[in-house]
């Protein structure tokens, strides 16, 4: 990816995706600061949850997501949160993804400043994961947050659960409480894929998730999955990460998926991607549509056709409408000025 400056991105996921004021803010909030831009907002009402994409100089991107968490803990009040989605705190999680000019180091040290400024400053519990995890067994974010919100006064009697910065003991519940706790860290690009299928069943999507599932020793690495309905859609759902989208695709996990579910005797109706996709995953899918092997050669008017047949075949937007200009990372970040162009 190539950019002329130090390029950050942050993909920050607030448990509010009901409220248009509360949404509202937060976007004003990141908006409010030169320096990044705000590429891309994804509210889901029935996960009461909002994923925000910004991307800009590491020093910009950091002053955004910090005033954005300031926001979440002033306007969402976690003792009343329900939604469908895990989530720890108001803002639960807060990757960051070097782009381009940035190290994991580098990206790991501004997630230690933002964590640090978030727990002094605000007084939220803060956990680090993945690349910038202070121990092995809290680098993964379901690990992290497990329990939940409604176990984090709990958790924060295990000494091995201690956050890294911010309050951490139990007697700060009181203060605490309105907020959860919120988990930063540093991450590669990640590709969260959910699959709609033809039944009401949860069952059958947990079902699925499992036999999926890495952790499960299921079918695909570097994969996360859950099954649950979706009242947004009224169908059941595959939720997936795909940790690494070059070890496993959308493709891939959705002919798995679509397999998978025919042994169930139900058929898939199309995917959403939460917030942004790489490019190459769309053109993979189109070259398996129009049968091209050389998929990644491909320019121009080729292109294109490559990007539709790939929005065709893993159905990206039967669900919900999938603009390419938008969804489409590279392109986003294209028409924000922050990337070159033709790359």
């Amino acid at each position: 990816m190539q950019a002329a400056k130090p390029l950050l991105e942050c993909i920050p996921n607030f448990s509010e995706g009901q409220s248009e004021a509360v949404i509202d803010a937060l976007k004003d909030a990141i908006m409010a600061v030169p320096g990044q831009q705000l590429l891309h907002i994804d509210p889901s009402p029935a996960a009461n949850r909002t994923v925000f994409t910004f991307a800009g100089s590491p020093e910009a991107v950091i002053e955004a997501a910090y005033r954005a968490i300031k926001t979440a803990s002033e306007q969402i009040d976690m003792r009343f949160q329900k939604g469908t989605h895990p989530r720890l705190g108001a803002t639960d999680v807060c990757p960051l993804v070097p782009l381009a000019g940035v190290t994991i180091e580098e990206a790991v040290h501004w997630a230690n400043k933002l964590a640090q400024r978030v727990g002094d400053e605000l007084h939220i519990p803060v956990y680090l994961y993945e690349h910038a995890a202070t121990k092995d067994f809290r680098r993964s974010l379901p690990d992290v947050r497990k329990g939940q919100y409604e176990g984090l006064s709990q958790r924060l009697l295990d000494p091995a659960w201690k956050p890294d910065y911010g309050p951490d003991s139990p007697d700060d519940w009181q203060r605490i409480e309105r907020t959860g706790a919120s988990i930063i860290g540093v991450r590669d690009i990640l590709v969260a894929f959910n699959i709609s299928l033809n039944t009401k069943d949860e069952r059958i999507a947990a079902h699925i998730a499992k036999q999926m599932r890495t952790s499960s020793k299921g079918l695909l690495p570097a994969l996360r999955a859950i099954g649950w309905y979706m009242e947004d859609f009224e169908c059941a759902q595959v939720s997936m990460n795909l940790l690494d989208y070059r070890v496993t695709s959308p493709l891939a996990a959705w002919e798995t998926c679509r397999d998978l579910a025919a042994m169930h005797g139900v058929e898939l109706i199309g995917c959403e991607v939460v917030g942004l996709i790489p490019e190459a995953c769309v053109l993979e899918a189109g070259g398996k549509q129009l049968a091209m092997s050389n998929w990644q050669l491909a320019e121009g008017p080729e292109r294109k056709k490559l990007i539709d047949a790939g929005i065709d075949y893993l159905g990206l937007d039967r669900v919900k409408p999938f603009d390419p200009q938008e969804k489409i990372l590279e392109y986003a970040l294209q028409h924000a000025g922050l990337m070159m162009a033709n790359v």
